[in-house]
C-alpha cells in the first residue's frame, strides 16, 4: 500500500483547483491550500479508493459488470487501455442520453451496428449505390464511435465509474434514477453528492486517472475470480430451507456502507502513515 500511496502522491492526486473555483461541499476532503490552490487530503483519496476497490470486488464476483465513463481528453486513453485490456465496457465519446435508462433502444442501436458490419464484411454494400453506400458507412461510423465501448454489455451494469462529476453529470442522474451506485474521481470543483463513492483526487492528471482506473479494473479481475465460489455458495443456500430475500445492488451497497468505511477508515490511517514516513 506503500507504493501506492507513493505513486498517486508522484501522479499528483492531491492537487485541487484553485480556491476561487472550487465546490464547498468537498471541504472535508481538502486538507489545505498552497498557492491559492486547494491540496487534497491523500488519506481521504486512499480511503475512498480502498472502499472503491472493496465494492467493485463485490460487484464483479455478482457477475455484474462496471461501466467506466470518462469523456474528458485526459480520461481517454486510461479508462479504453485499462478496460479493454479486461474487456469492461466503457464510454470515453459523448454519453448518448438513455445510455441506461432506455438500453432497450441501445441495444437496438447495437444490433444495427451489427448489421452493417456484416454487410461490410460480406461486400454485399457494394451492392447499393453510391449514395447509399455512403450513408450506410456515415451510420456505421458513428454508432461504432458512441456505443463500440458498450457493444458486450448485454444488461445493465452493477456501478457505474465516472471520472469529473461536472462533464459526466447526465451519466450519473441516470444511474441514480435506476439505483446504480456511482463511483467516482471527484475534483475540489465537484459534487459529491453525485457520488456513492467519492474519491476525491485530481480529475485534470492523466497519471492519477490511469491509477485510479487501473486500480478499479484490478478488483473486477479479482471479484471474477471469486465467481466460481460465490456460485457454488449460492447454490448450497438455495438447497436450504429458507432462501434469504434479494436485495437491490443498490440496497446491499447501503447496508454494508458504513462497516466498509469504518474498515477502509482503519487501514488507511495505518497504511497513509507508514507510506508518509517512508
Amino acid at each position: 500500500m506503500a507504493s501506492l500511496v507513493k505513486e498517486l502522491i508522484e501522479a499528483g492526486i492531491h492537487f485541487g483547483q484553485r480556491r476561487s473555483n472550487w465546490n464547498p461541499k468537498m471541504s472535508p476532503y481538502i486538507h489545505s491550500m498552497r498557492g491559492g490552490i486547494h491540496i487534497i487530503d491523500i488519506k481521504e483519496t486512499i480511503k475512498g479508493l480502498l472502499l472503491a476497490k472493496k465494492f467493485v470486488t463485490r460487484v464483479s464476483a455478482e457477475g455484474k459488470d462496471v461501466v467506466f465513463v470518462g469523456t474528458k481528453r485526459q480520461a481517454r486513453s486510461a479508462i479504453e487501455e485499462n478496460c479493454i485490456d479486461v474487456k469492461l465496457p466503457y464510454v470515453t465519446e459523448r454519453w448518448l442520453g438513455g445510455t441506461l435508462t432506455n438500453f432497450r433502444t441501445i441495444r437496438e442501436r447495437l444490433k444495427r451496428l451489427i448489421e452493417l458490419e456484416g454487410l461490410v464484411e460480406s461486400g454485399e454494400i457494394k451492392t447499393y449505390s453510391k449514395k447509399m453506400e455512403s450513408q450506410l458507412m456515415r451510420e456505421m461510423r458513428k454508432i461504432h464511435r458512441n456505443l463500440n465501448g458498450i457493444r458486450n454489455m448485454s444488461k445493465l451494469p452493477g456501478a457505474v465509474v465516472a471520472v469529473d462529476v461536472n462533464r459526466e453529470v447526465n451519466a450519473l442522474r441516470e444511474a441514480r434514477n435506476l439505483g446504480i451506485p456511482t463511483i467516482c474521481l471527484i475534483d475540489t470543483d465537484g459534487d459529491p453528492d453525485f457520488a456513492d463513492i467519492p474519491i476525491p483526487g485530481n480529475d485534470d492528471s492523466m497519471r492519477s486517472i490511469d491509477v485510479v482506473v487501473r486500480e478499479l479494473c484490478a478488483a473486477v479481475v479479482d471479484g471474477r475470480t471469486l465467481r466460481p465460489q460465490k456460485d457454488s455458495e449460492e447454490g448450497a443456500a438455495e438447497g436450504g430451507d429458507s432462501a434469504p430475500r434479494r436485495r437491490s445492488s443498490r440496497a446491499k451497497f447501503r447496508a454494508d456502507d458504513n462497516s466498509d468505511s469504518g474498515e477502509a477508515a482503519e487501514a488507511t490511517d495505518q497504511e497513509v502513515s507508514a507510506g508518509t514516513e517512508s
